[in-house]
């Protein structure tokens, strides 16, 4: 699959595919693993990967009130750069971000999948590296993640985390933290790494002062 350079909003489509799934975030040069299993979204795939192979990932505001449910305004767009067909109906793609979207209108279209206009450009910045990044307190942040690990008895490679570049960490821990809906929304659309990164540790900090069922604190 050859690599292809994203520079700006003008060089993705205005139509997408969009996946809505709660929980789901992907944030720009992140990495997004998902198992597609349902007919609707390997007919998104098979025609994703015949075109442009982007695909939209964005959360349903609201997943039980009605069929379709209604979307958040703010999504994020990848490009698949990994396509596996399993041999059991399944196909394990690997998504990597590129921008996030301003959702603009949904479309009507004869599709099982839903496609939405949408527009890239006041997400410009997200095509290149973070400049805040070199404000973020990486010290706090990495406290946090170890309270974090402690609570919740994990092990972790801790000389790869220490050694990670600012804005994979950050964004990479907001992608796999265990937060709702609402809380991942938040991070999806913080206006910068530093403000992503300033809101993960609030909220965790959050998280772990709330007792758990035993009187434990918990993330979960």
């Amino acid at each position: 699959m050859a690599a292809k350079i994203y520079r700006g909003p003008a060089d993705l489509p205005e139509t997408i595919p969009v996946f809505p799934l709660t929980g789901a975030l992907l944030l720009p040069r992140g990495r997004l693993p998902l198992n597609i299993f349902e007919p609707r979204y390997l007919a998104m795939t098979d025609d994703a990967m015949s075109g442009a192979r982007i695909v939209g990932m964005i959360q349903p505001e609201k997943p039980e009130t009605s069929t379709p449910p209604p979307l958040f305004q703010v999504g994020c767009a990848g490009r698949i750069v990994a396509y596996e067909e399993t041999g059991d109906g399944r196909i394990l793609i690997t998504l990597s971000g590129i921008s996030r979207f301003r959702l603009r209108d949904e479309l009507n279209v004869g599709t099982l999948y839903r496609q939405c206009r949408v527009d890239f450009t006041e997400f410009a910045g997200d095509f290149a590296a973070d400049p805040t990044g070199a404000a973020v307190d990486r010290e706090a942040l990495l406290r946090t993640l170890k309270d974090y690990l402690e609570v919740n008895r994990i092990q972790a490679d801790w000389s790869g985390i220490r050694d990670a570049p600012i804005e994979a960490l950050v964004n990479g821990l907001s992608m796999m933290s265990p937060f709702g809906t609402r809380e991942k929304q938040a991070l999806l659309e913080a206006a910068d790494l530093k403000s992503r990164a300033e809101l993960l540790i609030a909220i965790t900090e959050f998280s772990l002062a709330e007792p758990g069922e035993d009187g434990e604190t918990s993330l979960q």
